[in-house]
């Protein structure tokens, strides 16, 4: 098949002659278009096309921007037809010596629609300005219209300056120069992509554009955005924008957050005005977003999508509801310690915390905060973060936690992904809110100079809000109970796997994983906990228990030490401690500096958890010498679902070793399934609980997740099988229903042999003397791949290199008593972990690493 630009087909291209009704037009005017359409190949394929993709490029473009979804459709033979449109003065279609406006091409495209006698039912599919006037067309003709996409576009400024890029582009003394002399404009907008676009596409996007004469439509776009109230395509803009809020149609919103002209913030207001859409945001993917990624495959899944997974998903999440203030509601008069802080020294009663979360709920409430606004919370563990959690669960706000683990850059991606109207933060927080362009109305912890809180952006202060919340609801009963369905939080994972995903919990489900942990580990109202594991410091007051928070950096759990974990203890008589693996190491390793009185506080532990990652048996055991009198348990779970399964140390001696490591059988209401692996390592769709099948670990239980906030595509992958949670781990359930976790499903190594799974061969080779710890990872192409070992020695390796060989030696008659042959074993000093736990290898960079320098190229440590 011949193509007339790469990747598109010739028997594509075709031009139209349509007669137009558009008003700038003299009567009896018609223009000729072109169009990319499949409808000849539909018929010589004898497919009848269940619906029609209109799909309207932007500027500078033109509908070789919609060729993916044209071959996608092509190569599954899928029954679709797809109409990608040059406007009129764009692409190769006619220059028609008229300035057209914003109704005009809503017109025109009308006009075209007409002539090809397209009646439905339509799919509209829009990129930048092609997405208004896509819009446009779709409210004129509501009854043809079945589904709405949206690519990277803008229907309002939203109270927003014009984007820089436009601005200039606007500006009288450029504006001539850049979009029609030049081909500036063209180059700039090109320069946009990621990653950068091959030169012969870069060609093909050029093509139509060659001289002044051709650009001439790609300059009048520009001039005719409507950003002044007074610009001619203003009203049709505001009519467009208005009227898109009554379309009940089903919406997909794409987006590629690295867009420097429609920024979030226009995601955002799109999101307000459709409600209902499907959204998701390509993390690292920017202004040319069908350049950018695959987007023809949601597109398509997102048409042939049914919600029975989701419903199925749903009814796992009817249990009994107990609303998350319940506890602290009814100690309205308890004086007795719920709180307390470490560092400074600090305490609140149940009746005080009753008292300052109603003012605090009261004080945002009088600023604005409503039902399911989001208010991001960066704020440490504590007093004040506590307040403000149960805060805005009295208002029905949505909280996002995302901590300063993360990262700089990871913060950042995370917060303008939640897209929270508020931001809660302490001055370091608010630092970075200013200069990194942060969404939210900034509210600071802390009173602070007036200086200081104008540079800052700071509109608000903790202290003003709970004084004017302390007038207004001093009793806390204006408030209205929360929907039980819905948003109640926004928590982000490690990023240990890729960008931090935002996971949304209901008000049921966050209610629901406080029961679990009430009921598994017996955690009544009156118990005593320390939160050295920050996913667990918001459950104290729902659990009716005192909470303290040990005097660490809890973003760095290697920061807590045996001293300050027992002083915590200490403080509220602790019976119970939630603790990271990173976090008890350091314990142990500071445990030294214990004197006699903090060792007897910590005798009177009964209950010590470790959860973020899997901890061997050896460490496990030097905590009970430190825990005597504790239950010592280490719970598996994910921010999706925590916790999943439990297992105690008497559990993991009596499971002994085997392929993985053994984290116990579900809690109390979750169940556990598998997906198990084909010869190529994918897993499958069927959930078997047969003994020893290795595949993908599912879940469902009540305090599952809801969903991935903004991210569509993931979502429904983690739900693809009905009423299951895929987890992303590979494990296998034994004989005694005990769940093994085997490692990820992305670090599976695809060998000559089959799917290999890491943990067992990582443990093989931990168990060498000499040994650190040790990473299995993938080398080569799919199917072929050798295995490979990345270790830490003891003592540690000064610098990255091949192990020794007596070592690489022991560990390959290690590993090879679980059935993996090592092609390789290299040492490094220190292998690279996720910043939130400091636990979990990141086997992905190593894997490149690792290529990298058995591939010859220098060796540095990674």
């Amino acid at each position: 098949m011949t193509e007339i630009f790469p990747g598109v087909a010739r028997r594509y291209s075709r031009r139209v002659q349509v007669p137009s009704t558009t008003a700038a037009d003299a009567p009896g005017t018609s223009h000729q278009w072109h169009l990319l359409d499949n409808e000849s190949e539909l018929k010589d394929k004898g497919i009848e096309p269940v619906g029609t993709l209109l799909c309207v490029h932007g500027n500078p473009t033109w509908s070789y921007l919609w060729r993916g979804l044209l071959n996608h459709v092509s190569a599954h033979e899928l029954p679709w037809r797809v109409v990608a449109v040059d406007q009129l003065d764009m692409g190769f279609s006619a220059r028609t010596g008229v300035f057209r406006r914003l109704a005009d091409r809503v017109n025109d495209l009308g006009d075209l629609t007409t002539t090809l006698g397209i009646t439905g039912p339509v799919t509209t599919v829009g990129h930048d300005w092609g997405g208004l006037i896509s819009l446009g067309w779709a409210l004129a003709h509501q009854q043809q219209l079945a589904n709405v996409v949206l690519t990277n576009t803008a229907v309002h400024p939203a109270g927003f300056e014009l984007p820089a890029a436009l601005r200039l582009a606007s500006h009288p003394a450029v504006h001539g120069w850049g979009t029609k002399r030049t081909d500036a404009f063209l180059r700039t907008t090109h320069s946009l992509a990621h990653p950068a676009l091959k030169p012969e596409v870069r060609k093909a996007f050029m093509a139509p554009y060659t001289n002044a004469n051709r650009r001439t439509g790609v300059g009048n776009f520009v001039a005719d955005i409507p950003f002044t109230e007074d610009h001619p395509s203003r009203p049709a803009l505001e009519a467009t924008a208005e009227g898109i809020k009554s379309l009940k149609v089903p919406a997909l919103l794409l987006w590629g957050p690295k867009d420097p002209v429609f920024s979030d913030r226009y995601l955002r207001d799109l999101m307000g005005r459709l409600p209902h859409a499907a959204v998701h945001r390509f993390e690292g993917a920017g202004h040319l977003l069908p350049e950018d990624r695959d987007i023809a495959t949601p597109v398509f899944d997102f048409l042939g999508h049914n919600n029975e997974s989701k419903a199925a998903h749903r009814a796992q999440a009817l249990a009994v509801y107990r609303p998350m203030l319940a506890e602290l509601d009814s100690r309205t008069e308890d004086n007795s310690t719920a709180v307390v802080d470490i560092n400074p020294p600090r305490s609140l009663s149940w009746s005080q915390l009753g008292q300052r979360v109603n003012a605090l709920a009261g004080g945002l409430a009088g600023i604005g905060v409503k039902p399911g606004d989001r208010v991001n919370l960066l704020v440490p563990p504590g007093i004040e973060l506590t307040s403000l959690i149960y805060a805005c669960l009295r208002l029905g706000a949505v909280i996002v936690v995302a901590d300063a683990g993360l990262g700089t850059q990871g913060l950042g991606r995370a917060i303008r992904g939640a897209g929270p109207g508020y931001l809660i933060g302490i001055d370091r927080a608010l630092t970075g809110a200013r200069f990194l362009g942060w969404p939210g109305t900034r509210i600071a912890v802390q009173d602070m100079p007036s200086a200081k809180r104008k540079l800052l952006g700071v509109a608000h202060t903790i202290p003003e809000l709970l004084e004017a919340g302390s007038q207004a609801t001093p009793a806390g009963t204006d408030f209205a109970p929360a929907d039980p369905d819905a948003d109640a939080a926004v928590l982000f994972t490690s990023g240990s796997t890729g960008p931090a995903k935002g996971v949304v919990y209901t008000h049921r489900q966050l209610a629901a994983m406080r029961d679990t942990l009430r009921e598994t580990y017996d955690l009544k109202a009156g118990s005593a906990l320390v939160a050295g594991f920050a996913p667990f410091a918001l459950l104290g007051p729902a659990l009716g228990a005192t909470s303290v928070t040990p005097d660490m950096d809890v973003t760095a759990p290697r920061t807590l030490t045996a001293g300050a974990l027992a002083d915590a203890a200490a403080a509220v008589d602790a019976t119970a401690v939630f603790a990271s693996p990173a976090a008890l190491a350091n314990v142990l390793e500071t445990q030294d500096s214990l004197d006699a009185s903090q060792r007897r506080v910590l005798e009177g532990i009964s209950l010590m958890l470790s959860a973020g990652a899997p901890i061997p048996e050896p460490l496990l055991a030097k905590v009970q010498d430190l825990v005597p009198n504790a239950r010592v348990h280490t719970p598996y779970g994910m921010t999706e679902a925590l916790p999943v399964t439990d297992i105690d140390l008497d559990g993991i001696r009596a499971a002994g070793s085997g392929n993985g490591v053994c984290v116990g059988t579900p809690v109390a209401g979750a169940q556990v399934s598998i997906a198990p692996l084909d010869a190529s390592g994918k897993a499958g769709d069927t959930p078997e609980t047969t003994a020893n099948l290795t595949g993908e670990i599912l879940v469902r239980a009540p305090h599952v997740k809801d969903r991935y906030d903004r991210l569509w595509i993931t979502e429904q992958l983690s739900t693809s099988i009905p009423g299951w949670h895929r987890t992303g781990d590979v494990g296998h359930l034994d004989d005694a229903g005990r769940l093994w976790v085997e490692g990820r499903l992305g670090h599976v190594l695809n060998t000559p042999t089959g799917p290999k799974t890491p943990v067992a061969a990582e443990q093989a080779a931990e168990s060498v003397t000499g040994a650190g710890r040790a990473a299995l990872v993938g080398v080569g192409p799919t199917g072929t791949q050798a295995s490979v070992v990345v270790m830490e020695t003891v003592p540690p390796a000064r610098r990255a290199a091949p192990a020794p060989e007596a070592l690489a030696q022991a560990v390959r008659v290690a590993v090879a008593r679980t059935g993996t042959k090592v092609s390789a074993v290299l040492v490094v000093p220190v292998l690279p972990t996720d910043i939130r736990h400091n636990s979990k290898i990141d086997r992905a960079a190593l894997a490149t690493w690792a290529t990298t320098t058995l591939a010859g190229g220098r060796i540095r440590n990674p």
